[in-house]
């Protein structure tokens, strides 16, 4: 058996390949597995460090990018996290050190050893409520984080934007979830570290709620988007070539029409009918407006025509099995295994 580390930050006795991913919330852990899966029908078996100590090991794999100075023989990172929020991932000083870069990010492509690869998903398609079944009207599903800096492509203070102007204008017409908004938002200033903390003892000592349109944690995003017939989809940041992660393809499995801000690119790969581009609008308003307007013909339309895409060969581009044979063959090539 030919041994070969798969490092993935805080993942120890391979949680990489758990079931159940006990480090984040709504990224199941399908695709690492069929990597594990696949590696060991060619006789390669991929484990976190910790499990392959004393081993010789063939090569190393790292979940983006992180420390090598102590990874000796030949290595290879998959850079999906933006970098943003991993800066690694796009240090291309960094990744020349590589053997082999797997990105989304085509300005990488500069560099000789960079393969261009999508953030993956189970692409697939199953029968979804109409229009007239989903009694939630919007809805927002994200994390209650921020940048520490102030980026002029920031997206997290979009979605903060989004959920303040329903609490005010639209209550009935919005519904917030995931995991953090009974806190108030991240505070990086003292003034604002102050105020927090100030809000934070409100909501122990009086029941205050930061964002009133909290409906609470969910386990399985899909539980949610059927039963909604619009979500704000908004990316981390805006801008980035190529950068689409899980977020629209979570709205698509379930049939509820995306309103999407993100990657630029967008337009290349997933036709405008399936989604609602949010840079032609000027403000949320104006997209509620909008979304009013759209009755269950035309919104039986937008499902065709995910359903249309979901079924094409462009979208098997992003899908789990693309990735993993992407990696292995380009691995397997260049080590001769």
């Amino acid at each position: 058996m030919i041994f070969a580390n798969y490092y993935q930050q805080d993942r120890v006795k391979n949680a990489s390949f758990e079931e159940v991913d006990r480090h984040h919330t709504y990224n199941p852990t399908i695709t690492n597995r069929l990597l594990r899966s696949e590696f060991l029908k060619r006789g390669i078996e991929l484990n976190n460090p910790d499990v392959n100590q004393g081993r010789d090991i063939a090569f190393s794999i790292l979940h983006d990018g992180q420390n090598i100075e102590n990874i000796r023989g030949p290595k290879y990172v998959i850079a999906t996290e933006n970098p943003y929020i991993c800066p690694l991932n796009g240090d291309t000083q960094y990744l020349s050190a590589f053997d082999g870069v797997f990105s989304w990010n085509r300005d990488l492509l500069q560099l000789p050893n960079v393969t261009h690869l999508f953030i993956p998903n189970r692409i697939h398609f199953e029968q979804t409520p109409t229009f007239s079944e989903r009694p939630i009207f919007s809805c927002l599903i994200n994390a209650n984080k921020a940048f520490r800096e102030n980026f002029e492509i920031d997206l997290y203070k979009e979605r903060i934007e989004v959920i303040r102007w329903y609490e005010k204008k639209a209550p009935a017409h919005f519904s917030l979830h995931g995991l953090g908004w009974g806190k108030p938002a991240p505070a990086f200033t003292f003034t604002n570290k102050i105020s927090r903390r100030f809000q934070r003892l409100a909501t122990q000592l009086y029941g205050y709620k930061p964002f009133p349109s909290y409906q609470g944690e969910i386990e399985n995003k899909a539980d949610i988007y059927k039963k909604t017939k619009f979500a704000y989809c908004y990316e981390n940041v805006v801008d980035l070539p190529d950068y689409i992660s899980e977020k629209i393809f979570d709205c698509f499995f379930s049939g509820c029409i995306p309103v999407y801000w993100g990657s630029n690119t967008i337009q290349d790969y997933i036709p405008d009918g399936c989604y609602i581009d949010r840079r032609k609008f000027n403000s949320t308003e104006e997209v509620h407006q909008f979304l009013l307007r759209i009755n269950a013909s035309q919104y039986a339309e937008y499902q065709s025509n995910i359903k249309q895409f979901l079924n094409s060969p462009i979208a098997m581009q992003f899908d789990t099995t693309t990735y993993v044979s992407t990696i292995i063959n380009k691995i397997s090539q260049d080590l001769g295994l």
